[in-house]
């Protein structure tokens, strides 16, 4: 199945075709600006599927976040077919059809630079992007888990598996494309990428590929920083975050990333360290504004990930938090919010006086009072005093709405 990762020529793979009676994905599900863009390009003969984690998560019966679309257009062809596309990228061009706010990102299928059949090891700051155009075979070899290989056609609605996606579905597998300890040394992030599907999908990492992320973790940090920041914090968008964590912990790669707080954890107890508590928390308030269609700030989830550390260290909440900071080079705001959520627990735990009423007025204690309630659930506190700061908070906000009818009726 893997020949493209040996010196061999490679033998054209047969996928396997699942028929629409025999799948669960329904147009009914998919992004109506997305059909837009499969149907326009499918009629204009090209070949359009929709891609990766979008049809996986169709599979599941959940609903996906994003749905990018595959085509044998090329990136001109793409654009000339809809006015409202935009070309991004230089090595390698994506086609960007927008729909207000909305982005349907449209690439040509693809293929590595190497030639099929040879060794692939690129950089480890990341895949190379001087990719070539490919096919549809060539596009799903390249991606880095099977359950994220798997296409959506259009034209007949069936589901096309070149890389066994499917029975790893069937499975709750993550697996890895090719050989895990080449395409790891490729691109170490995809360790990250495992741990972020085991964790939002509740599946578990295959053997090989388990084996390979504790053989090479210490590779990650050859990888860009910037990606790794991006990585790291995509672990809490899913309400899972405990999990996730707890394995990047158990494979090394938190040692790696966020020595500090690994180490902490070790003293905390491992398996039992309050940090896990704080996370399990924050899980279920992610699940619960991601209902909302609100996004959790990024500051607010590492002030929780280093609460257990924060309160391990009183009134030394800027050193705890420099830590990230300097492991993994997060955004200076990002480090201010948490900085300031941290400090927020001496004076959040005692009941609101007047002298306080600036800091209930402060742009950021929303977040300051969302942080304080996971805190108190997680420690198992009453919430009577975080209580006060609220109605304290929404009196002044309808004072201000008061003073500003009598303004405009003066």
């Amino acid at each position: 199945m893997f020949g493209f990762l040996s010196r061999k020529k490679a033998k054209k793979a047969e996928p396997v075709i699942c028929a629409r009676p025999d799948h669960c994905i329904s147009r009914k599900n998919i992004d109506p600006d997305a059909l837009k863009v499969l149907y326009r390009l499918s009629g204009l003969g090209y070949t359009a599927y929709l891609v990766g984690g979008g049809v996986r998560d169709l599979l599941l019966g959940r609903q996906p976040k994003d749905f990018d679309v595959g085509t044998d257009a090329q990136p001109d062809e793409v654009k000339r077919a809809f006015r409202n596309c935009f070309l991004i990228g230089r090595r390698f061009r994506l086609a960007h059809v927008r729909f207000g706010q909305k982005i349907i990102e449209t690439a040509t299928f693809r293929q590595n630079s190497q030639t099929v059949g040879e060794i692939i090891e690129h950089a480890a700051e990341g895949p190379i992007e001087d990719n070539t155009f490919g096919t549809p075979e060539t596009d799903a070899y390249r991606r880095d888990f099977t359950v994220n290989g798997l296409f959506y056609n259009i034209k007949d609605f069936s589901v096309i598996d070149y890389v066994g996606g499917l029975k790893d579905l069937k499975k709750r597998l993550i697996r890895s494309i090719g050989d895990p300890m080449i395409r790891f040394r490729e691109d170490p992030v995809r360790m990250m990428r495992a741990i972020k599907f085991s964790a939002r999908l509740d599946f578990t990492i295959e053997r090989k590929t388990d084996k390979a992320i504790r053989s090479l973790h210490s590779c990650i940090l050859t990888a860009a920083m910037p990606r790794l920041c991006e990585e790291l914090f995509r672990l809490f968008s899913y309400g899972a975050s405990e999990k996730a964590f707890r394995m990047l912990w158990e494979y090394g790669l938190m040692g790696d990333l966020l020595p500090d707080l690994a180490k902490f954890i070790d003293s905390d107890g491992g398996e039992k360290s309050a940090t896990w508590k704080y996370l399990a928390v924050l899980d279920r308030y992610e699940r619960a504004m991601h209902e909302r269609g609100v996004e959790v700030a990024n500051g607010l989830r590492a002030a929780v990930l280093y609460a257990a550390m924060a309160k391990s260290r009183p009134g030394r909440s800027r050193e705890v938090m420099g830590t990230m900071f300097n492991s993994i080079k997060m955004p200076r705001a990002t480090y201010f919010l948490a900085t300031l959520l941290l400090d927020s627990v001496r004076r959040l735990t005692q009941m609101p006086q007047r002298t306080h009423r600036r800091f209930a007025h402060n742009r950021d204690f929303a977040d300051a009072l969302d942080f304080n309630r996971i805190m108190a659930r997680a420690e198992g506190r009453d919430e009577k005093t975080l209580d006060a700061w609220d109605a304290l908070s929404r009196k002044m906000c309808n004072e201000q709405g008061d003073n500003h009818d009598r303004k405009q009726r003066n």
